[in-house]
């Protein structure tokens, strides 16, 4: 075969992601908070940036605005050949989108909750320092021991503990990553082991359960008998089975399942509670008459504007290299002030779309949750799947049914008897009411809570009941079963 040169054209499109565009696309994923940070810190790197103080946003005694705050864009661009002034507009023909308007915005659709006062935050809601877990262990270990071996052992020991305090990692692993012996660290394995909280350290709740009850200097010898030996009998609730194995009164076995039952099964619950977050609704929905009104929280998120005297310096400076890094940098300033106000319209245009959708949850409340899906809303304001996606995540809205994620009202739905589609969430709610009201020395069985269903209309599956009832943390029936009392 011959091989020869060839020139040949072709024409292709593709979508080429820039730093700005990244940038905007980022900006639709943040809250509330995230995106005050993000415009706060723009407002430090980037001298173009300005924020717009609220007594300067209008002329209240009627007088012209000051040359740097312009309140509406001109009529003509002034030629070319005009002298420069420092009020002199520099227009970027190559912009994505209009300088003047977005500049020059009037925002007419400003927050109404924006403009209220806001007071600090009162002293009595501040949270205190908590000392995490690993804190906690640290400051243990250093009283232990001052051998460098052992603590080398208990920092990869502790580093290892998950939240609730169980050790997830193989003292043969351990031993590996601290270049030691095996026993030594089983040694202090049983060192952690003896820490405050009682129970840490463990690697499953059977040991948890043992080191407590071993901890009292005497301990009750049916009780660890029970833990240790009939376990199992223990987690089903089989407690004439374990007193006839122990051949013992049924009375003495209920001693030890009440002290057993007292134990802390996760030893680290205590020291989770240091992350506390307060959640901001980006949101809010207010109901005014018979209809309800999406506003926008934008209290915290500054008004922001272009510095008329770095425009000018763009205009009239000669230096090259100083117009380009101020050209460069009025570009990443438009851009962050159009991808804020679109970000804004867009979370309007979806949270409008979802109470449309939603009307009757909002009436009635949670059994009137209806399905649906990103398709629909993305159909009802002509935007993509992904972009409703994205306006969505970490959003919260404040409804008159309550503070709810925007992802909470996209959902899978169950047909009913009469055809119509009825939410998952609805179905979690008709579990959980029916489990909360069954009689506790009987519960209801997944297969029982089926068929119930199926009664009121709907046609469900053993295994979705299970996997709904998991979801919702609720026990299974065997294990929801109360105890007998002492007698």
């Amino acid at each position: 075969m011959a091989m020869e040169t060839r020139l040949s054209l072709r024409q292709s499109q593709r979508v080429v992601m820039t730093p700005l565009l990244q940038q905007a696309i980022q900006l639709l994923q943040l809250s509330t908070l995230e995106l005050q940070e993000v415009v706060q810190k723009e407002l430090l790197e980037n001298p173009l940036l300005e924020e717009m103080q609220p007594e300067t946003a209008e002329q209240p005694d009627g007088k012209d605005a000051p040359p740097d705050v312009p309140t509406a864009p001109p009529a003509e661009p002034l030629s070319s050949d005009a002298a420069p002034t420092p009020t002199t507009e520099r227009q970027t023909d190559d912009l994505p989108f209009d300088l003047t308007a977005v500049i020059f915005d009037d925002h007419e659709e400003r927050s109404l909750v924006a403009q209220e006062d806001r007071e600090d935050l009162p002293f009595e809601n501040m949270v205190r320092s908590v000392s995490s877990l690993t804190d906690h262990l640290d400051e243990q270990l250093r009283y232990a021991s001052d051998d460098p071996l052992v603590r080398r052992i208990g920092t990869e020991i502790i580093g290892n503990l998950d939240e609730d305090g169980y050790l997830r990692a193989s003292d043969e692993e351990i031993a590996q990553r601290c270049q030691t012996a095996v026993e030594e660290v089983r040694k202090v394995v049983a060192l952690v082991q003896a820490f405050d909280p009682p129970g840490v350290a463990a690697r499953s709740i059977q040991e948890c359960l043992l080191i407590q009850l071993k901890a009292d200097p005497n301990p009750d010898p049916v009780s660890v008998e029970i833990v240790e030996e009939h376990f199992e009998d223990l987690s089903r609730r089989r407690y004439p089975d374990i007193a006839r194995a122990l051949k013992l009164p049924l009375d003495r076995i209920m001693e030890s399942v009440e002290e057993i039952m007292g134990l802390e099964p996760k030893p680290g619950r205590r020291f989770g509670g240091n992350d506390s977050r307060y959640i901001v609704p980006d949101v809010v929905v207010h109901k005014m008459g018979s209809e309800y009104v999406v506003v926008l929280n934008e209290d915290g998120i500054p008004r922001l504007r272009v510095n008329s005297l770095y425009r000018s310096l763009l205009r009239n400076s000669a230096d090259g290299e100083a117009r380009q890094y101020v050209d460069q940098k009025l570009r990443s300033a438009l851009w962050l002030i159009k991808s804020v106000d679109q970000r804004q319209r867009t979370l309007r245009k979806v949270t409008q779309s979802i109470v449309k959708f939603q009307r009757e949850f909002l009436d009635k409340g949670l059994p009137y949750l209806r399905p649906l899906s990103l398709r629909d809303v993305g159909e009802d304001i002509g935007m993509h799947e992904s972009t409703i996606s994205r306006v969505t995540t970490n959003k919260y809205v404040e409804t008159p049914q309550g503070l709810f994620e925007l992802k909470f009202f996209f959902h899978s739905g169950i047909a009913s008897g009469d055809g119509e589609m009825v939410s998952s969430v609805s179905v979690k709610k008709m579990i959980q009411d029916l489990l909360a009201n069954e009689d506790p020395s009987k519960p209801l069985s997944d297969q029982e809570v089926a068929l119930i269903l199926k009664g009121r209309g709907l046609t469900i599956a053993r295994r979705t009941v299970a996997k709904y009832r998991e979801e919702l943390g609720i026990l299974p029936s065997h294990q929801r079963r109360l105890a007998p009392r002492r007698r």
